[in-house]
């Protein structure tokens, strides 16, 4: 018998990045809508740190971007990628990474009005959770999702308080299963997926050590440590990741997987700790130690329904490239907004279905860059002399020839260098970051065909007004003020973008609202209008001409674009709209 406790718009499960960003975007929106997570805080160690400025650009737009860049660390300490045999001991090379190469940092700094940094997930959750809070969003802890059933009207979700241990129904209109790798709602609605779990095992240390000494000279948030023979498949090699400069860290190291479930004592640790350090002279404090899987895994439906799943519960994949809280945070950008409008009665159910369209390309994509990324790293292992022999002191010896003035060590040398600088695919591949062209429904196509990249899709993010691309940042002029392209759209809105000679796009978007029951916005740019094109950059990235338009979604994409107001592209407006919306 129905036990229905509350009523809601929108029922999220899980409070990570994923599900609070989806619960602040709706509260942002005006959307009714309340988190439950089993546990009784949020995420209780660093877990996801690297963040990108696709998922600045939506902190940005929710008003949060400052409370997150106070508590993270900035781009410039991120730079060094640093390969090494400890942190204490010899140095085997270095990438400059996230942008900082100074050829690297333009391509950043055009790219975004905001700037990649590094912030623990457990100082990052809290920050999201109280703006969702603060904007109307009820969150429910120690509340674990047990099951649900769908009807035409909505769903009934039943959850358990684990204090009391008494159960009760939530009714919501819609559902959003943002419950990590082992999703129960994913489970309960019987999603697909492709790839395979489990493939290697890996272990964290989180700990505290002031190791200034060894790295505020060469500042980074990730030390790679080769040492053969002490670790799974005898390469040994670890990761000594920065969780706080220069004195919390995160140590990541394998474990066979085959042997089954691994415990590490604090002992161990301690071990492992000073392994990797190089120097067992510094005082350790071990915060946690856990163990993870290594996943290759990738939902190939994400929806059913009225139920909607995203984050780690559709892509599991290691955390190479940094991908995992990011694109969790984009998954959320691109549902919260069309959740809204279709509870709000501005858009027919059927929009809801280009969330799959779109965001499932997108989770197949960075599992398998992400996996790629751990391949990559072979290449190091073979220029080393790692891979031609199982016997650590024979390793060692190979690494140590590189040192040696021969033909041979010169062709080892070199073959170290390109292989260190290969490792860019991971740690600057800005094009995965940015690069998201969607093909749906909610995208009306003017007819033209994608742009060719000219230069590497993966390493590097072309702008492009094409219908289904990110909307270009460039900045533009107010009062004398800079102010993004990005600052003038989004906030849960569908804005028009025209200029000098666009007069009648106004009349049209008029229109549309009045008839249709949109707020649409109407931006102008040019001289004279609402924003100056400061620096003549808007001219060139916008790929229209000054009568012509841009529709943008609220998560920042091109939804419609024509080149001028002529007759004949004034008239395909109405109809995109409604196409886009399903009215």
């Amino acid at each position: 018998m129905e036990n229905i406790r509350y009523h809601t718009d929108v029922l999220i499960v899980g409070s990570g990045p994923a599900g609070s960003t989806t619960s602040a975007l709706l509260s942002s929106y005006g959307i009714q809508n309340m988190v439950v997570t089993k546990y009784n805080w949020l995420a209780n160690t660093p877990r996801a740190h690297i963040t990108n400025q696709r998922a600045m650009e939506v902190f940005r737009d929710l008003g949060i971007e400052e409370e997150v860049i106070e508590k993270a660390v900035p781009q410039e300490l991120m730079g060094n990628n640093v390969f090494c045999e400890s942190l204490a001991g010899e140095e085997l090379g270095r990438l400059y990474s996230w942008g900082n190469h100074p050829q690297r940092m333009a391509d950043y700094t055009m790219a975004s009005p905001t700037k990649i940094c590094d912030i623990p997930q457990d100082l990052l959750e809290p920050i999201i959770m109280a703006d969702a809070a603060r904007k109307g969003a009820h969150y429910k802890f120690d509340t674990e999702y047990i099951s649900l059933e769908q009807d035409k009207d909505g769903i009934t979700a039943t959850v358990q308080d684990r204090l009391s241990g008494e159960t009760y129904q939530i009714r919501a209109k819609y559902l959003i299963g943002a419950d990590g790798g082992r999703s129960k709602v994913a489970e309960d609605i019987g999603l697909p997926y492709d790839g395979e779990m489990g493939v290697a095992g890996s272990m964290n240390i989180v700990f505290k050590m002031d190791l200034t000494k060894y790295v505020a000279h060469r500042p980074s948030v990730l030390y790679w440590v080769l040492q053969p023979g002490s670790n799974v498949g005898g390469i040994g090699m670890g990761l000594v990741r920065m969780v706080r400069p220069w004195n919390r860290w995160l140590i990541v190291w394998g474990y066979d997987i085959s042997e089954g479930k691994r415990e590490v004592s604090d002992q161990e640790a301690k071990e492992i700790v000073q392994k990797l350090v190089g120097d067992d002279s510094i005082p350790i404090e071990i915060e946690s130690t856990s163990t993870w899987t290594v996943n290759n895994c990738w939902a190939t439906e994400i929806s059913k329904g009225r139920v909607f799943c995203m984050g780690d519960a559709i892509h599991r994949h290691p955390p190479s490239n940094g991908l995992g809280s990011n694109t969790s945070v984009q998954d959320a950008f691109n549902i919260a907004w069309k959740l809204a409008m279709v509870l709000k009665g501005q858009a027919g159910e059927k929009l809801l279905e280009s969330y799959s369209e779109e965001r499932t390309p997108i989770a197949k994509q960075i599992v398998q860059r992400a996996n790629k990324s751990i391949a990559e790293f072979g290449p190091i292992f073979e220029s080393l002399g790692l891979t031609d022999t199982n016997d650590p002191v024979e390793m060692l010896n190979n690494m140590a020839k590189r040192k040696e003035n021969n033909l041979t060590a010169i062709e080892q040398r070199e073959k170290l260098r390109k292989a260190i600088q290969f490792k860019s695919y991971e740690f600057n591949c800005h094009g995965v970051e940015l690069n998201q062209r969607y093909q749906s429904k909610a995208i009306s196509s003017d007819g033209t065909p994608e742009p060719e990249y000219s230069r590497c899709k993966e390493l590097y993010y072309q702008a492009t007004t094409w219908p289904g691309a990110r909307l270009p940042h460039v900045w533009l002029g107010k009062d004398g003020h800079r102010i993004s392209t990005l600052d003038i759209c989004g906030k849960g809105k569908f804005t028009l973008l025209t200029g000098i000679g666009g007069e009648k796009w106004i009349d049209v978007v008029n229109q549309i609202n009045e008839n249709l029951g949109l707020n649409i916005e109407i931006k102008t740019i040019g001289t004279g209008l609402d924003y100056e094109d400061l620096y003549g950059e808007w001219a060139d990235q916008r790929e229209i001409s000054e009568s012509g338009c841009l529709l943008i979604r609220p998560d920042f994409h091109v939804a419609f674009r024509a080149h001028d107001a002529h007759s004949d592209q004034l008239d395909k407006l109405p109809n995109a709209i409604k196409s886009i919306l399903n009215l």
